[in-house]
């Protein structure tokens, strides 16, 4: 690996594309490195997992919306919209779309944490999308995908993009970009161009995931996928983008991030080293922010030590600083203590989160968010007792650099009203690679049955898992069978009248 230096640089200096972040991200997007045997058998292993979240998802209102307007756009050639039958094709962007959204939806497939925040799983339904379309095999399709993840999880580890209250999707599109340039066996000019008009496009604000969260934030991923799409698409036709993106003058991080007198150090690997950071990252048990997942097993095994929950005075989570100020009462949003609350911030509120697993000593990625779930009176008795407070302890390994040795977890004090205390802690989640019970293709396979069963048909999930575990053989034009077409599918036309 190989720390880059960036930093802002006049526009006088004319920073040679050899020096640009940009360039060095095209660079390894396009080179020849070899691929690590375990890498791709991790790239399966999510695969198969945004393929459960996803269909688990499928009927849920901003994924119908999101694929309405996909089938507004049938293409003869296209890609899949999963859940769908594989003869029905829509144009790749629109697909990036449909398909993003459906894997974002339940807040349940994989994340990376550092500096930012990531899911790196988001990179693959635009890959995919691409791939199907301009019928690559399954070699390409795994080339894209570790360069993808390598990309976000490298700038996810250099520069922090919610200091400065911009949303995480600002590394999606380069990484979907760089990925798409590895998929497609660009140039490296074609790739460095792509990259910096897809994070040029995918600026927005974390509002989106800020006091009442909307369904935005299933939307924001695959938005960023999509627009990387276009990017490569205009890139690969000789249009230019805006450069140096991130050392300009005027640029991302003079101006969005840090400014002129900020240095980031992003590491990255050499060209032709192989690309391995998806090994890094970590698939969810639970659907919740990840910062919740230790938490939710913290909360099970105490649900076991408590006689009567009602005898609880105060309950003190001491965490990271990302676990208090995002997800916990650190953000002063008051939306996370509100019974009435979406969904969508419901699961970003880990003092209902852990009052309701508590309670039920489980975790369900339905049942867990119902309104009559939310509302019941010992729950929002029991949830109003709950504070965080940022712990230097736990934010010092929350930061940690070794990833053997990074945690995402607290310690939790309950305090009782006859004065006793009752004080337990966890590090990771019990799934995370360091924890009690690690995912493995076996677990892989069974969160996609859990989630699928019902859905889809005992045939139509072994099919999948046949193909999806035959990825490095598949031929040019067998990536449609990494579809999943639903038992009911529904009304596909569009329920409400719109503009597509």
């Amino acid at each position: 690996m190989r720390k880059i230096t960036v930093k802002v640089h006049p526009s006088k200096a004319n920073l040679k594309k050899k020096d640009q972040l940009a360039w060095k991200i095209a660079e390894i997007a396009s080179d020849k490195a070899k691929l690590n045997k375990d890498a791709i058998e991790m790239v399966i292993n999510r695969i198969i997992d945004n393929a459960s979240v996803a269909i688990a998802s499928y009927n849920r209102k901003p994924v119908v919306s999101a694929r309405q307007m996909a089938l507004a756009h049938r293409r003869k050639n296209g890609a899949n919209v999963f859940g769908l039958s594989p003869k029905i094709k829509v144009d790749c962007e629109w697909a990036a779309w449909a398909n993003g959204t459906a894997v974002r939806e339940l807040d349940f497939h994989d994340t990376f944490l550092a500096a930012d925040y990531s899911h790196p799983g988001d990179n693959i339904p635009a890959i995919l999308a691409v791939a199907q379309q301009k019928k690559c095999d399954g070699m390409d399709l795994i080339k894209g995908i570790l360069t993808g993840y390598e990309v976000q999880v490298n700038l996810v580890k250099g520069i922090c993009l919610h200091e400065h209250k911009i949303d995480h999707i600002a590394h999606l599109g380069p990484s979907i970009a760089a990925g798409l340039g590895s998929l497609l066996r660009l140039n490296t000019d074609t790739i460095y161009q792509s990259v910096q008009q897809s994070l040029h496009t995918t600026i927005s604000t974390r509002q989106s995931r800020k006091g009442e969260i909307s369904s935005w934030k299933a939307f924001a991923p695959a938005h960023a996928g999509k627009l990387a799409v276009e990017s490569v698409d205009r890139c690969i036709r000789g249009e230019g983008a805006p450069s140096p993106i991130y050392e300009g003058e005027d640029s991302v991080i003079a101006y969005i991030l840090s400014g002129p007198g900020k240095k980031y150090f992003v590491p990255m690997p050499r060209v032709n080293e192989p690309k391995k950071a998806i090994l890094e990252t970590y698939t969810k048990e639970h659907s919740a922010e990840y910062q919740s997942q230790a938490l939710i097993d913290l909360a099970r095994s105490l649900n076991k030590k408590i006689k009567d929950l009602s005898d609880i005075k105060k309950i003190i989570i001491e965490t990271s600083h990302h676990t208090h100020y995002v997800i916990g009462t650190g953000a002063n949003d008051p939306q996370k203590m509100d019974p009435y609350a979406s969904r969508e911030t419901l699961d970003h509120s880990i003092m209902y989160i852990f009052a309701v697993a508590l309670e039920d000593g489980a975790w369900h990625h339905v049942k867990s968010y119902t309104p009559q779930r939310a509302r019941r009176k010992s729950t929002v008795k029991l949830w109003r007792k709950i504070i965080t407070k940022e712990s230097n302890k736990w934010t010092k390994k929350y930061h940690e650099k070794d990833p053997n040795k990074k945690c995402f977890g607290g310690k939790v004090i309950i305090i009782m009203k006859d004065g006793s205390t009752i004080t337990d802690e966890i590090n990771v989640a019990d799934a995370h690679p360091a924890g009690k019970r690690p995912f493995g293709r076996i677990e892989y396979i069974n969160k996609f049955k859990m989630l699928t069963n019902n859905i889809i048909t005992d045939r139509e999930s072994k099919r999948f898992l046949n193909a999806v575990q035959n990825l490095q053989n598949l031929k040019s034009r067998e990536l449609k069978s990494l579809n999943i077409e639903v038992k009911n599918k529904g009304n596909l036309k569009s329920v409400k009248k719109a503009i597509f």
